[in-house]
Formats: C-alpha cells, sequence, structure tokens
C-alpha cells in the first residue's frame, strides 16, 4: 500500500495486486467521501445481511477509485501549480483511490479497467482539463 502525497496533501492511495492481508483494512480515513478497504476472510465466514441507510452527505470534491483489471497504466500527478511531480505505473490487479490534486494517464499496455466515483455526473463542470506546465518525461 503506498500513500501518494504532493506538498504534504494525500493524493491518492494505490494498493498493489499482491496485497493481502486477513481481516478489514480500511486505507482512508473516515472523513473521506469515498472510502477504500480490503477485506480478506475464510471461507464459511458470515457477513450478516444488511442495507445502507438513507444518509445526506456533502461532498466537495470528486474522488475516483480505478481497478486494473488488464493491462498496465501510467499514473501521472501534478500539483495544484499543474506542474509534474512523479508517476506510478499500474498493473493487472492494482487499485487506485484518487483523491486529490491533478492527474492524467497513459495506456502503456492494452488496458481494461473500471472506474467507480460518486455521482450523479456534473457533465462538464465535473473537471477541469489542463496543459501541464511541465509534462511526464517521454510525454
Amino acid at each position: 500500500m503506498e500513500e501518494v502525497r504532493i506538498d504534504g496533501n494525500l493524493c491518492a492511495i494505490i494498493i498493489g495486486a499482491s496485497y493481502d492481508e486477513p481481516g478489514i483494512t480500511f486505507f482512508t480515513e473516515p472523513q473521506l467521501s469515498q472510502q477504500l478497504a480490503s477485506m480478506s476472510h475464510r471461507a464459511g465466514k458470515i457477513i450478516s445481511a444488511h442495507t445502507h441507510n438513507p444518509s445526506e452527505r456533502i461532498i466537495h470534491m470528486t474522488q475516483e477509485a480505478l481497478f486494473i483489471r488488464r493491462g498496465r497504466l501510467r499514473v501521472d500527478f501534478y500539483g495544484v501549480d499543474r506542474v509534474w511531480r512523479f508517476s506510478r505505473v499500474l498493473s493487472a490487479g492494482d487499485v487506485i483511490l484518487l483523491i486529490a490534486g491533478g492527474h492524467g494517464f497513459e495506456v502503456l499496455e492494452d488496458l481494461n479497467m473500471i472506474e467507480v466515483k460518486q455521482g450523479p455526473y456534473a457533465g462538464d463542470q465535473d473537471k477541469t482539463v489542463f496543459e501541464p506546465l511541465l509534462r511526464a518525461p517521454g510525454c
């Protein structure tokens, strides 16, 4: 598990495909609007049937989780100044929760991934596309 920080701010959490700890591990603090956890249980474990209660929540920033199913993806991280800081490469089985800051992607190998983020979708108001002031090497 890697916490990605830029200027002291938590921007992402990466869970590698090999992560496998017993029990339940939450990687996010309770105040984040997207929660990410690993759950490993032995066969026969019962998780009680349940529903989730209606709860009004205020979301200040869209957060998204990407589940890499096949291929390789380079994730480029940018500071609020839109300057490239560093990159990470994700492969099949890896998961990343993008929490804050700027990010961009390059598909390095044919890719299939699943994205999960809050809704409802705000269309063009959902994000600001920018031209990086400094690009990742090789771009």
